[in-house]
């Protein structure tokens, strides 16, 4: 909340001006980690519901933002664990299983496999190469908001990319035959 305090604004004021500045954040990163929109809509209430209900416990001379990536990160692992597990095989095939060759170099399907590729990999994994690859967040930062030491973070960020990589691989593979 740092700023708003000192700017003299009343806490509804400030957390509404914070909700403002970081909803696109929170959805986005919640919606990179659950892998749909409705799951990440649901966890950005609920974020947005813990900064309403904790709102006195925060230090106001502290960003927010790295908070918010903490319980953001949070209630997505914790909805995904609550998900019945699909296997690999039980994953969706993509809208067109043989594309020609333009079809799958096009912008449209690398997001759609990276995006299918990223669902595949473990959730702290996942959740680390989210924030420190598509958030921009430094290691520190994505350490902080994991609960996490920045070796741990670094060693999930690296055994991701390669598992990404394998995964990447195999879809594409799969989506030649």
């Amino acid at each position: 909340m740092t700023g708003a305090r000192r700017t003299g604004e009343n806490g509804a004021t400030a957390l509404e001006h914070l909700m403002v500045a970081h909803q696109r954040q929170v959805l986005m990163t919640a919606l990179r980690i659950t892998g749909n929109m409705q799951d990440a809509q649901g966890a950005s209430q609920e974020v947005f519901f813990r900064l309403f209900r904790h709102q006195a416990r925060l230090d106001p001379d502290r960003e927010v933002g790295p908070w918010l990536y903490r319980v953001t990160v949070n209630v997505c692992l914790d909805l995904l664990r609550k998900r019945p597990h699909l296997g690999l095989e039980s994953a969706p095939e993509p809208r067109d299983a043989n594309p020609g060759p333009e079809a799958a170099m096009d912008l449209d399907g690398r997001r759609s496999l990276l995006h299918r590729a990223l669902q595949r990999l473990p959730e702290k994994e996942r959740a680390a190469l989210v924030l420190r690859e598509i958030e921009g967040l430094s290691t520190r930062e994505v350490a902080e908001a994991l609960g996490s030491s920045e070796t741990t973070v670094r060693s999930q960020i690296s055994t991701a990319r390669a598992r990404l990589r394998e995964i990447c691989t195999g879809l594409m593979q799969r989506r030649r035959t």
